[in-house]
C-alpha cells in the first residue's frame, strides 16, 4: 500500500524531491530511489524529522517496532498518517506523546487510483493535519473522514470490500462455465460486467436499490436470479460475513493494545 502511494502522488503531479522513502532493506531502498528519484535511509530517524507528513505503512505486527524507531523524534508540527491495519490510535499515541495521528483504512484499488480511504484522527489533530492527510491520501482516491469507532466498520466495508467482489467474480465466472461458455468469454464477460455496473453505480444519482430495480422486469431472468438469491439468505450472508470481518478488526485492534 505505501507503493501504491508513493506511485499516486507521482501521478498526481509530486515531485520526486517533496517525497523521502524509509525501507529497512539497503538493496531494496536502492532500487526504490533509483526507479522513483526520491532520497531515501534505512533508518526513519535519519530523515522522519524534516518531514511534515510521515507516512508509516508496516504490518500490524510490526508496528511496535516502527513505533519504537520513531520514538522522540517526531514533534506537534508534524502529523503520522497510519496505514496500518487493526492498530487504534491510543497505541501510536503512547509511543508518540503529543505528536498528531491520523488513522487509516484504504483498499487495494488505490493500486489504480481508484481506491477509499477512511480517516480518524487522533487527539491532537487538528483540522490542519486532517487537511494534510487528504492532500497525500487523495492521490490514490476517495477519503472519508469517520470517527475511529467507526474504523472496523470501514475496515469490514470497502477495507475487505475488493475481496468480497472478486469471490463474486470467481463464481461468476465458474457458474459461466457451468452454461457452457468458454473461459476467455466467461472471464471477459465477468470483468466489463463488474467494470460497467461499478462505474454506473459510481456515475448514477440512483440508489442501488432503484438501479437494482430498474433493471429487473417483473418475470423476467433477472428476477428469477434475484429470487434465489433471495431464498439462499443473500442479504443476511453479506450482513454475516461484514460483521464477522468488523469483529477480527477489533480483534486486531485488542491484540495490539495488548
Amino acid at each position: 500500500m505505501g507503493g501504491a502511494l508513493v506511485s499516486g502522488l507521482l501521478d498526481a503531479g509530486w515531485d520526486p524531491t517533496e517525497l523521502t522513502l524509509v525501507e529497512q532493506r539497503a538493496d531494496r531502498l536502492a532500487e526504490l530511489m533509483e526507479e522513483i528519484g526520491c532520497a531515501g535511509a534505512t533508518d526513519p530517524g535519519d530523515v522522519v524529522g524534516h518531514q511534515d507528513v510521515v507516512v508509516l505503512a508496516v504490518k500490524p505486527q510490526g508496528v511496535h517496532e516502527a513505533l519504537d524507531a520513531l520514538r522522540g523524534r517526531l514533534d506537534a508540527a508534524q502529523v503520522v498518517v497510519a496505514l496500518v491495519a487493526g492498530v487504534p490510535l491510543s497505541v501510536y499515541e503512547a509511543a508518540l506523546g503529543d505528536v498528531p495521528v491520523i488513522r487509516t483504512m484504504p483498499n487495494t484499488p488505490a493500486l489504480i487510483r481508484e481506491g477509499v480511504t477512511g480517516i480518524a484522527p487522533g487527539a491532537h489533530a487538528t483540522d490542519m493535519h486532517v487537511d494534510r492527510a487528504r492532500s497525500v491520501l487523495s492521490a490514490v482516491g476517495r477519503v472519508e473522514l469517520v470517527e475511529e469507532s467507526q474504523i472496523d466498520a470501514v475496515t469490514a466495508i470497502s477495507g475487505s470490500g475488493p475481496a468480497y467482489v472478486f469471490l463474486l467474480a470467481e463464481s461468476l465466472v465458474a457458474a459461466a462455465l457451468e452454461q457452457g461458455l468458454s473461459p476467455e468469454t466467461a472471464d471477459g464477460l465477468v470483468r466489463q460486467l463488474l467494470k460497467g455496473a461499478g462505474a454506473l453505480l459510481a456515475q448514477s444519482e440512483m440508489t442501488p436499490e432503484q438501479l437494482r430495480v430498474q433493471v429487473t422486469s417483473p418475470g423476467g431472468t433477472t428476477a428469477a436470479a434475484l429470487a434465489r438469491f433471495e431464498e439462499g439468505g443473500f442479504r443476511q450472508l453479506v450482513a454475516d460475513a461484514v460483521a464477522a470481518a468488523a469483529a477480527r478488526s477489533r480483534e486486531l485492534g485488542d491484540a495490539a493494545s495488548a
